[in-house]
């Protein structure tokens, strides 16, 4: 490493590792509001990440760029592609913790960066290699696993992973950075998620009606809980190289897995933690092939979470 960037690389992997912990520990955050209708939560969520973003895109004074890409209208419609999808995901992660099902989450966002690389061979055509079959061998393996061990398939991670998956291939479909980006898309989806708000409005119990004291504080601190973490990330992007950065990734599902089961007493038996070391097995040999693939090629950028 040139000591010249050392000390920008060694930032850059603080704000990532602060990133992808502050996401993780968002679970804890949205337990709070865990008595509220997930699809509720999400308008606000929404709402309050577009007024942050707002916030921070105007003290960048980035709006040039923003005004550029909403004179196109075949960006505006990627920005909503993306934005849907990402809205998805965010939906059935919000469900999935508020109706104690975290670990299943953890699984999701395991399984997330094999559902990549399906959509790689699926999309592109890309080529595996032998260590990519031997991740997509063990994935199929423990969701079959995990479908016995639970007694139903677990819709809920395939949906997170698919979704997540997906998002990533819509954004690399927006030339926009990442703060930008979530900016559009948060902006796009606006006139839905107020409308959510509305609907909710109309029933006796919804948020308006059951949330109380430190319930707003929570709903309206969704926006900063949204954006912080991802100026984190934008910062660690600028100079950490793609194969440190990528790993940080499994930080944010290791986190939930260890909530899931050490905080909120979720149950782990002996057949589903066999399914999520699988899963494991599957990442460890995705990252040592990443990383000799990089030896030999330019590294494509990280995509941020959610």
């Amino acid at each position: 490493m040139d000591p010249t960037t050392r000390p920008a690389v060694q930032r850059g992997i603080q704000a990532g590792v602060a990133a992808y912990v502050l996401w993780g520990l968002l679970t804890i955050y949205w337990k709070q509001l865990s008595a509220f209708d997930a699809i509720e939560l999400i308008g606000w969520r929404l709402v309050m990440a577009a007024v942050v973003m707002i916030v921070v895109v105007t003290v960048r004074g980035r709006w040039p760029v923003l005004r550029a890409a909403f004179r196109s209208p075949r960006l505006i419609g990627r920005l909503a592609l993306a934005g849907s999808i990402l809205t998805v995901n965010w939906t059935m992660y919000v469900y999935a913790v508020v109706n104690d099902q975290i670990i299943e989450t953890a699984l999701g966002y395991f399984l997330a960066p094999l559902g990549t690389i399906a959509l790689g061979v699926a999309v592109f055509g890309e080529r595996l290699s032998a260590a990519k079959w031997f991740a997509v061998a063990c994935a199929v393996i423990a969701v079959a696993v995990l479908t016995v061990s639970a007694g139903r398939v677990p819709y809920i991670a395939i949906a997170i992973a698919a979704s997540w998956s997906l998002y990533g291939l819509a954004k690399r479909t927006v030339p926009l950075p990442p703060i930008e980006s979530l900016t559009g898309e948060t902006l796009v989806l606006l006139g839905p998620a107020v409308a959510v708000i509305v609907w909710g409005t109309t029933r006796s119990d919804g948020i308006p009606a059951t949330a109380v004291g430190f319930d707003w504080l929570f709903l309206v601190g969704t926006g900063l809980t949204t954006a912080v973490p991802l100026l984190l990330f934008s910062v660690a992007a600028r100079s950490v190289p793609f194969t440190v950065l990528g790993p940080l990734n499994y930080l944010v599902p290791l986190i939930n897995f260890l909530l899931g089961w050490a905080v909120y007493d979720e149950p782990v038996p002996l057949v589903r933690f066999i399914g999520f070391l699988l899963i494991w097995c599957a990442l460890v040999a995705v990252t040592i092939d990443t990383v000799r693939s990089s030896r030999r090629a330019r590294p494509v950028p990280a995509v941020p979470l959610p």
